[in-house]
């Protein structure tokens, strides 16, 4: 680490920066990689590299980040009230799933645009065109540029729902001085939690508060009640779990536990949620070649009596299938991916199961298991062994899905703890 003397981190702050500026031909070729994967909208090119793909409306505007899904979901309701006090919005996201909810559930007032790389003339020509007067910045998307640019400008940097976890922390703190100097740009950080909010200010933010979880605060995952019925009828009296928000090398394991528990239970359906819907036939084709029969929801395929595995790879329905599963295994924690969110099965009243890789949300399954709200399993053959308990145990899975809902309300309180700060910090602005 740096002396505290030394001017090391604005050296290798400078280094960054212009790094980035160099990389500009590779972030063209990154970016068309990206469109053949699927991974980019080749129509709204121009976004990625700061380019407005819409013509602001004139008045006063915030700029909300969210990386992806879960954090858009959270910051809606926040953005909502921002609308509601005067001020246009403007939501970027770095996703092609986020940017298809978002111009489903946007206010009148916010718009989607895809955020630019972190690359300071891509950032200045975003803020050249969209002007806001200040920026909030959802959980932990950290960008050493961008932070720069709104510093430079004078416009006030606000971390929401910020997560921080000990390796993030742990990671940010072998940069010393240019940590400090990255974090010293946000004006306050509203932290999910005590430890969170205590590893931002380490790294050198002067305005943290603890201010809880804004998942919580978010209404249940919505659903169509006729697709809902239609399903529930296809179904019929068939046992059913789910696993969603699935991740590739998951499905595989997921593929072995349904064939196993299809011996001791023979009508068990499962619907496969891929994390990203774009891989719905590659995760039918891993189902099928474990000699297990899939349907594809994207091909408009229902679920007959053949059928073993309904492939639910559209986007946005997750509340619908949750709606159709007493038991939900919860993706990304077999794997090292970090978790997904399981407050939104909880909100909904399934019991709720995961692997034991959960560190992007290890606070909210550390309140679930405390509560008797969800059991984290070790590996693939520990989850086959709960799922067999609980196919076999009705009453069991109705405590765990109680105590889910119990908890998951329990946990309201940050959207209005959120505002009052925001409210307080820029009053003047949002009125």
């Amino acid at each position: 680490m740096a002396e505290a003397g030394s001017d090391t981190g604005g050296g290798m702050l400078a280094a960054y920066r212009l790094v980035g500026r160099l990389a500009l031909p590779a972030l063209k070729l990154l970016h068309a990689r990206r469109v053949r994967r699927g991974k980019e909208d080749p129509a709204r090119r121009g976004e990625r590299f700061g380019q407005a793909g819409l013509a602001p409306e004139p008045g006063p505007r915030v700029w909300v980040h969210a990386a992806s899904v879960g954090e858009t979901n959270a910051v809606l309701p926040l953005i909502e009230w921002i609308v509601a006090r005067g001020f246009k919005v403007v939501l970027t996201t770095g996703t092609i799933t986020s940017s298809r909810i978002a111009a489903e559930r946007l206010p009148e007032g916010a718009v989607h645009q895809f955020a630019p790389f972190d690359v300071a003339p891509l950032i200045a020509r975003f803020l050249d065109s969209w002007k806001p007067e200040f920026a909030v910045m959802v959980e932990s998307e950290i960008w050493p540029a961008t932070f720069a640019e709104l510093h430079a400008r004078k416009i006030p940097v606000v971390i929401v729902n910020g997560r921080m976890s000990e390796g993030s922390h742990r990671g940010w703190s072998r940069f010393g001085r240019s940590a400090r100097r990255v974090f010293g740009c946000v004006t306050m950080c509203l932290a999910q939690s005590q430890a969170d909010a205590e590893r931002y200010a380490d790294l050198g933010i002067v305005d943290v508060r603890a201010t809880g979880n804004l998942k919580f605060d978010v209404p249940p995952l919505p659903f169509d009640e006729r697709a809902l019925d239609t399903l529930r009828d296809q179904i019929g009296a068939r046992p059913v779990w789910i696993a969603a928000s699935t991740h590739p090398g998951e499905e595989e394991m997921l593929a072995s536990i349904h064939k196993g528990l299809r011996e001791r239970f023979p009508d068990l359906l499962l619907i496969s949620v891929p994390r990203h819907p774009e891989r719905g036939p590659d995760v039918a084709d891993i189902f099928a070649s474990a000699g297990l029969d899939p349907s594809l929801r994207s091909r408009g395929e229902p679920i007959q009596r053949r059928c073993h595995v309904y492939v639910a790879d559209t986007i946005g329905e997750l509340g619908l299938f949750y709606r159709l599963a007493p038991i939900a295994f919860i993706g990304g924690s077999l794997v090292p991916h970090g978790g997904q969110n399981p407050i939104e099965p909880a909100q909904i009243g399934c019991a709720i199961l995961s692997g034991a890789r959960v560190r992007n949300f290890s606070g909210i399954y550390r309140s679930l298991t405390e509560a008797g709200a969800a059991r984290v399993v070790k590996d693939a053959e520990a989850l086959q062994v709960e799922l067999a308990g609980l196919l076999s145990d009705h009453q069991a899975v109705t405590n765990l899905a109680s105590a889910a809902k119990v908890c998951a309300d329990s946990g309201q309180g940050a959207l209005d703890a959120v505002k009052e700060v925001l409210e307080r910090a820029f009053g003047k602005l949002l009125n």
